[in-house]
C-alpha cells in the first residue's frame, strides 16, 4: 500500500510540473468530478457508515500527500486547520442536511454558495464585484432552481444545514484565497494539511456516533468507488481549488465550480438511467451559460490620463 501511494505520488507530481493548466479550466474540471461523486458515494454508503466512509477517503488522501509536507510543513499547517476545520463542518452539515431534507431542496440550497460568494468576496476584500457577477450569479442559480425542480422550500432542520453548508462553502473558497494569496505555500501540502484534519474530525465523529470503528468491507463495488474518490474527487479536486483560487477571483471559482449539480444530473442520466426534464435542461444549460460569460476575457479598463 505505502508502495502505491509513493508511486502515484511521484506521478501526481511530474504531471503538475509539466503541465501548467489554467485556473478556470481545472475549476471546470473539478464541477465535474464533484457531480460524479453524490451518486457513487451514494452506492459506497451501502457498505459503511457515512463519518467511516469520510474517514477513509480523507486518510487515504491523507497518507499519498505526507511527502509534500516535508520541508514546508510550517507554512502549510497554519492555513491548512482553519481551512480543514472548515472543509470538515462543510462535510457535516451536508451529510446530515442530506438526511433530513429533499435532495431536490438539498441541491438547490447547496447552489446558493454561488449568489452568497461575491457577498463574502466583497465583504472580505473590501472590494465590490463587477456586476456582471451578480447577473451571472443570479442566472446560476435560476438555472438550479429548474434543473433541481425545487418548489417549496419550508427551511426545517435539514434545509437549515443545507443553507449553512452553502454559506461555508463560500467562505471556504474566500477563505481560501485570503490564506494564500500572498504566500508560497504548495497546493499539494495545503491540501494535505487540509485532508489530514477532516480525517481526524471524521475518527473522533466515527469514535463518537458507533462506540469503535466497525470492520472494512470486503466488497471491490466499495474500494474501487472509494479510490475513485480519494484520486479524483478528493486529491485532484482540493489541490484544483487550491491552485486556481489563488490565479483567479472566488466569486468567478464560485460560478465555476457551481456548475457541479449540472454534471451530477448529467452522470445520473448516464450512469444511473434517470431522466431529466426539459426545464431541467434549460436550467442547466443556464448554469453553463452563466459560468462561462462571468468567465470570459474582458478588455482592460481604460484609465483617464490627467493632464
Amino acid at each position: 500500500m505505502c508502495c502505491f501511494f509513493s508511486l502515484f505520488y511521484r506521478i501526481f507530481i511530474m504531471i503538475n510540473n509539466r503541465i501548467k493548466p489554467s485556473a478556470e479550466w481545472l475549476l471546470l474540471a473539478v464541477a465535474v468530478v464533484w457531480g460524479t461523486s453524490y451518486g457513487l458515494a451514494k452506492q459506497a454508503l451501502l457498505f459503511y457508515p457515512v463519518v467511516g466512509f469520510l474517514l477513509i477517503r480523507f486518510l487515504l488522501t491523507f497518507l499519498i500527500l505526507l511527502p509534500t509536507l516535508k520541508n514546508v510543513w510550517r507554512q502549510a499547517v497554519p492555513p491548512g486547520i482553519a481551512l480543514g476545520t472548515v472543509l470538515f463542518t462543510i462535510f457535516l452539515c451536508e451529510t446530515y442536511g442530506v438526511a433530513h431534507t429533499s435532495a431536490s431542496n438539498a441541491a438547490f440550497l447547496i447552489s446558493l454558495c454561488v449568489v452568497l460568494t461575491p457577498f463574502v468576496e466583497w465583504l472580505m476584500f473590501r472590494q465590490r464585484p463587477e456586476n456582471d457577477i451578480f447577473i451571472a450569479a443570479a442566472l446560476s442559480l435560476f438555472g438550479a432552481l429548474l434543473l433541481t425542480g425545487t418548489t417549496h422550500i419550508a427551511m426545517n432542520g435539514g434545509d437549515l444545514l443545507m443553507l449553512a453548508a452553502a454559506l461555508l462553502r463560500a467562505l471556504m473558497v474566500c477563505l481560501t484565497r485570503k490564506l494564500i494569496q500572498h504566500r508560497a505555500i504548495p497546493a499539494l501540502a495545503l491540501t494535505a494539511v487540509q485532508t489530514g484534519v477532516v480525517a481526524c474530525g471524521s475518527l473522533i465523529a466515527l469514535l463518537l456516533t458507533q462506540k469503535g470503528i466497525p470492520p472494512l468491507p470486503d466488497s471491490f463495488s466499495f474500494w474501487s468507488i472509494t479510490l475513485y474518490m480519494v484520486l479524483f474527487c478528493t486529491l485532484f479536486a482540493f489541490f484544483a481549488q487550491n491552485y486556481a483560487v489563488k490565479r483567479t477571483t472566488a466569486t468567478r471559482a464560485s460560478l465555476l465550480m457551481g456548475s457541479e449539480p449540472l454534471f451530477g444530473a448529467l452522470f445520473a442520466v448516464l450512469w444511473l438511467q434517470e431522466a431529466l426534464t426539459p426545464l431541467a435542461w434549460l436550467g442547466g444549460i443556464l448554469i453553463v451559460a452563466s459560468s462561462l460569460w462571468a468567465t470570459r476575457p474582458r478588455q482592460p479598463r481604460a484609465v483617464a490620463v490627467q493632464e
